[in-house]
C-alpha cells in the first residue's frame, strides 16, 4: 500500500484525464499551461515542490521532458506519469530520473477519462516492482486493476498494444454501421444484434451510439489516438497492415476538422468520399 507519509499528490497537464485523476485521487494541486484549469497551482514548480507524487497528464514525451527539465526535482519524489509515449524515450527517462533518486512509473491509462470517474479503468504500469507496490494503493483510488508489466517503458510499450486492439475495434464498429446504412437496416437495431453476435467488443457500448447519433462530444479525442497510432507504427519493426489504414482514416477525419472531436468520429472518415 502507499506509504503513510504520502499525503501530498498533484498533477501536470490538467485536460480531461488530468482533471479527473484529480478528482478520484484527492488531488489538491494541479498545473496546465490553461491557467484557468489550474488549482492551487501558479506554475509546474508549485506542485512538484509541494507534493510527494506528482502524475503526468501530458501530450507526448517530448512535453514531459520539457516540463521535469524546466524543474529542480528533489530525491524521494515519486513521478507517475499517464502519458502515453514513446516507449524508448520513457524507458530512458526512468533511468536518467533514478540517477537524481526520483522514483518514476510509467502508467498508462485503458480506459477514458469518463470511465476512470467510474472506476472502470486498467493501469499498466512499468519502473520498480517496489515503487509500484508503495503506490498500489494510490492507482486503485480511480482503477478496478493495477498490473505492473515491466521495468520502466513497459507501461507505454502495453498501452501502444492495448490501443491497436482498442483502435481497430473502433474503426470496425464504425465501417459496420456504415455497411449497415448502405444496406438500409435500422442502425440501432444492427447495433443490438452485433452487441448479441460473436461480434461483441466493449467499445460498441462506449461508441456504438455516439456513432449512431452523429455526437462527437469528447470522451477522447481523435487527433490523440492519431498519434498514438504513430507511435505503434514508429515502435513495430515490421509492418502493421490495418494499422496503417487506420492512420489513413484517422489522418483523413483530421483533416476534415475533426481532430478535436471524440475518437468516435472516425465513422466520418468512412461516410465522407
Amino acid at each position: 500500500m502507499i506509504e503513510p507519509h504520502i499525503t501530498s499528490i498533484g498533477i501536470i497537464g490538467m485536460g480531461l484525464m488530468g482533471s479527473a485523476l484529480m478528482q478520484m485521487t484527492g488531488a489538491v494541486h494541479g498545473w496546465d499551461l490553461d491557467a484557468a484549469r489550474c488549482v492551487n497551482a501558479r506554475t509546474s514548480a508549485e506542485v512538484f515542490d509541494q507534493c510527494e507524487v506528482v502524475f503526468l497528464c501530458l501530450p507526448h514525451t517530448g512535453t514531459v521532458r520539457e516540463v521535469l527539465g524546466s524543474v529542480a526535482l528533489r530525491p524521494g519524489l515519486i513521478v507517475i506519469d499517464a502519458s502515453t509515449g514513446d516507449p524508448r524515450e520513457m524507458a530512458a527517462l526512468g533511468v536518467d530520473l533514478a540517477r537524481q533518486g526520483v522514483h518514476y512509473l510509467d502508467a498508462t491509462i485503458s480506459g477514458s477519462s469518463a470511465q476512470l470517474l467510474k472506476h472502470d479503468v486498467l493501469v499498466m504500469v512499468g519502473g520498480e516492482a517496489t515503487v509500484f507496490e508503495r503506490c498500489r494503493a494510490l492507482l486503485l483510488r480511480f482503477a478496478r486493476d493495477v498490473v505492473h508489466v515491466g521495468p520502466w517503458g513497459s507501461g507505454a510499450k502495453m498501452k501502444l498494444v492495448t490501443n491497436l486492439v482498442l483502435g481497430l475495434n473502433r474503426a470496425a464498429l464504425a465501417e459496420g454501421l456504415v455497411l449497415a446504412q448502405q444496406l438500409d437496416l435500422n442502425l440501432a437495431d444492427t447495433l443490438d444484434v452485433m452487441r448479441r453476435s460473436m461480434a461483441y467488443s466493449r467499445i460498441m457500448d462506449t461508441k456504438g451510439e455516439k456513432m449512431i447519433a452523429q455526437d462527437f462530444s469528447t470522451q477522447a479525442k481523435l487527433s490523440q489516438h492519431l498519434k498514438d497510432v504513430r507511435l505503434m507504427l514508429a515502435a513495430s519493426p515490421i509492418p502493421l497492415p490495418l494499422t496503417e489504414t487506420h492512420r489513413a482514416l484517422l489522418e483523413k477525419a483530421e483533416a476534415m476538422g475533426l481532430g478535436d472531436a471524440d475518437n468516435s468520429a472516425v465513422i466520418k472518415a468512412i461516410i465522407e468520399p
